[in-house]
């Protein structure tokens, strides 16, 4: 029946309870259970949502408003909207609730006090300094959606936030104001767009204790403009964090490298007003003329707030996007939640294809101002300048959108513009977060754009650069665009060392295989399987195992046929036992492991407990059936010999041994797998992947998600490069084919002309190197032919 309790503190719950407490609330239980610094707190969870909804008769009330609604007409949306939340208003909670609330309030101290002196112990710091005593504390309740922050859609800034709430009154009223807030005009149109039933979306209201932040802001693992993985952004204010998740305030701009923590760049912005606390009220108050130009964060808090973030990506396994504040020397989390707009960005590689891109686009413009990039792309149309939300209906389909800033109400008239331009906010800003996850080009922090547009003048948006130009692309030069593209699109280059991508999303197979690609040389099963959500072992249970093998088979397809006839390489799953347990039904079936990347995984697994192995080969064999014959198999993180033995033996029961086109590839990362490739070749495969990151941390015996040690880790160490060699050379002397699939591949190039030197047939990179990786490969490839020529001729000369 579900999980039906009304309230609950943070460590009751984990990641897993979203249903229960929606996606903000199970990330705060999950990082307060981690220990991150969470300012503590409980949640009034969906259940006693439902029950309120269900006690007072609201849902046909609210089903009846809805049915009448032109979701495409904002002033019906605004109507329904006010008459819906008016019913929240008007009905009361339950006197049980009621009680249950004010409880968990009065004890909200004492217990954050408990958990404070865990912390304390654990880190070796003093509770004193993390807590101020209130006989009524201050607040904030925040809304927490049940279907928010999910990895495909982002639902950011749609409920409501209340922030420096005290008493017991303010307290009841708030937490119906944020239910009621489900049902904001935004948040309707979002659902609808989306496909979201609004009365299976639930709501849970969070109630933390208040942060008063001298510094607050917004911290990504990725770079969300350029989806750079190895860089880590912060934007920093002063004061409360609501001016910079509103744009109302453009942030300072941070860079750190995720993996050597150096500062790679600051943009330090004058700041005018912040938010803040004053006489018990939230008032905009002036900043002080010594603070207004100065450095937010110093750079010891930069390093801090990047470390929290790398730390959070590292326990999520996934990117994340958070939202810190700075209280005393405290660096506290108020919430995280995975970034949801990475995207495939068109890469512009080289000078000639920069050239010609900026004599294509920037023909017949003049460049009028610029802000910060924030949604990479290209967009013209006529300027709609508007003030507020309530002007929305002024923008048509194809205009640019100018604003003093955007919340959540503009995303109807967002969805219709061709570019989006503000005055205000950063690269982290709502008008930055949405333009991404629509893919509409967007520059933020453009001041004067109001005073220096006019209306229906047509100006061009590029989202990568910042630029705002004068006018729009000549017929002419979208003809010659046209051409230039179609004749790129068939100038394929020629390389003898084979360039193949690595994937994990399916969403991104078909766009992906368009590009000059030899086809997938490492298809991840991660993300399928997190997809599918259960774990395998729970389907056997149900004797629901052909669910399993074809939801797989489904998602397999995906890739396998835009990619036909070219190969695709999948990497069975390589989840470990603490990734597993994350799965429905998982911690049935997963045992509890101090050392999870050097435990129970890989071919290991699937010769001693073989049942999941076999669901996938049952999954590959479906595809088979189907005639594309371009699906090959790597088994990952082999340790011995005999493993590879026993898996041919699984595999001779499914007869893929007996397929002609069939391949067989092991991954290298085990340093024994390498020194000893020989005796695992002699089995008998049919190619060698290499994975960068595990070898390299299990030969310097450095783990890369440790902050103490992650600056010793380096793909391009000599012992590294020398066991390459090796490897390169082991697989040339006996036939087989050997490809590296790291990350260090997609991000140094200096990498990749030693690999070739080395001997490897084939590099695996992510889709966003696969141009410029193909043109380096090229060139390296091109001179070294022409250095060979010269000595040849002097040789015979």
């Amino acid at each position: 029946m579900g999980d039906k309790r009304d309230i609950v503190w943070f460590e009751e719950v984990d990641k897993n309870d979203v249903g229960l407490v929606g996606g903000k609330g199970a990330n705060l239980g999950e990082l307060s259970r981690s220990d991150f610094p969470i300012p503590y707190g409980f949640i009034i969870t969906s259940h006693a949502y439902f029950a309120f909804i269900e006690k007072a008769g609201l849902a046909k009330k609210i089903g009846d408003f809805l049915a009448m609604v032109n979701f495409d007409n904002p002033k019906e949306l605004q109507e329904a909207s006010h008459n819906i939340r008016d019913l929240f208003y008007r009905s009361e909670l339950s006197q049980e609730l009621t009680r249950k609330i004010i409880l968990f309030y009065h004890d909200l101290l004492a217990k954050e006090k408990k958990y404070l002196n865990r912390r304390a112990t654990l880190l070796s710091i003093g509770v004193q300094q993390l807590t101020t005593v209130f006989k009524e504390p201050y607040v904030a309740v925040r809304s927490s959606a049940t279907a928010e922050d999910l990895p495909n859609a982002s639902f950011a800034g749609q409920q409501e936030t209340f922030l420096n709430i005290r008493g017991e009154a303010q307290l009841l009223q708030k937490i119906r104001e944020c239910w009621a807030s489900l049902f904001t005009e935004r948040a309707i149109f979002y659902r609808h767009q989306q496909g979201f039933d609004s009365f299976k979306v639930g709501i849970a209201a969070i109630v933390q204790r208040m942060v008063q932040s001298e510094e607050a802001g917004v911290a990504f693992s990725v770079d969300p403009t350029t989806n750079d993985a190895s860089k880590i952004v912060i934007e920093a204010i002063y004061g409360l964090g609501e001016y910079i998740v509103q744009g109302r305030i453009t942030p300072d701009h941070y860079l750190v490298d995720k993996h050597t923590f150096t500062i790679l760049g600051k943009q330090v912005v004058p700041q005018k007003i912040k938010y803040v606390k004053s006489k018990g009220e939230n008032k905009s108050v002036s900043v002080s003329s010594q603070e207004r130009s100065r450095q937010k964060l110093t750079d010891e808090e930069i390093l801090k707030v990047a470390f929290l973030t790398k730390d959070i990506e590292s326990h999520y396994y996934y990117p994340q996007d958070i939202e810190w504040a700075i209280e005393g020397d405290r660096v506290f989390v108020v919430q995280s939640r995975p970034i949801t707009t990475i995207q495939k960005l068109e890469q512009r590689t080289s000078n000639k294809e920069q050239k010609e891109e900026e004599f294509l686009t920037h023909k017949s413009k003049f460049l009028i101002l610029t802000g910060s990039p924030a949604s990479p792309g290209i967009g013209t149309g006529p300027v709609q300048i508007i003030h507020s939300a309530r002007e929305i209906e002024q923008i048509k389909k194809g205009d640019i959108l100018v604003a003093p800033q955007t919340n959540p109400d503009y995303v109807p008239a967002m969805k219709k513009a061709s570019g989006i331009v503000t005055e205000k906010g950063g690269r982290t800003s709502h008008a930055a977060i949405v333009s991404r996850e629509l893919g509409i080009p967007a520059v933020v922090g453009a001041e004067n754009a109001i005073k220096l547009l006019r209306n229906s003048v047509i100006i061009t948006v590029d989202g990568a650069t910042g630029e705002i130009f004068r006018g729009g692309r000549s017929e002419e030069a979208k003809t010659q665009e046209s051409r230039v593209k179609g004749e790129e699109k068939h100038k394929r280059l020629k390389t003898l060392t084979k360039v193949y991508v690595n994937l994990a999303e399916p969403e991104r197979a078909a766009e992906t295989a368009k590009q000059d690609v030899d086809g997938v040389g490492l298809l991840r099963a991660e993300f399928m399987m997190a997809e599918i959500g259960i774990h395998p072992k729970e389907f056997i249970r149900r004797k629901k195992s052909e669910v399993f093998v074809r939801k797989l088979a489904h998602e397999l397809l995906r890739f396998v046929k835009p990619f036909h006839p070219r190969p695709v390489i999948y990497r069975a799953s390589d989840l470990k036992t603490n990734e597993y347990k994350n799965l429905v039904g998982g911690k049935t079936y997963e045992a509890s492991e101090e050392n999870p990347m050097l435990g129970f995984r890989g071919a290991f697994r699937y010769v001693t407990d073989p049942q999941v192995f076999k669901l996938e080969l049952e999954a590959l064999k479906l595809i088979w059936n189907m005639d594309y014959s371009n699906l090959h198999l790597m088994i990952p993180f082999v340790r011995r010999p005999w493993e590879l033995v026993k898996i041919k033996g699984i595999l001779d029961q499914y007869e893929f041994t007996k397929k002609e086109d069939f391949k067989l590839y092991m991954m290298v990362e085990v340093p024994a797998a390498a020194l000893e490739l020989e005796e695992f070749l002699k089995v008998g495969v049919d190619g060698v992947s290499v994975g960068t990151n595990d070898l390299t941390m299990l030969l310097l015996g450095v783990d890369r998600d440790n902050e103490h040690v992650a600056h010793l880790y380096d793909e391009r160490s000599s012992v590294v490069l020398s066991v390459l060699e090796h490897i390169a050379k082991i697989c040339n002397k006996y036939g087989v084919t050997s490809s590296v699939c790291g990350q260090a591949v997609s991000d140094y190039p200096d990498f990749v002309e030693k690999l070739i030197g080395f001997g490897i047939s084939s590099v695996s990179v992510n889709p966003d190197a696969i141009e410029r990786t193909r043109e380096q490969i090229y060139q390296i490839e091109h001179e070294r032919f022409r250095r060979r020529k010269i000595k040849n001729e002097k040789l015979t000369a």
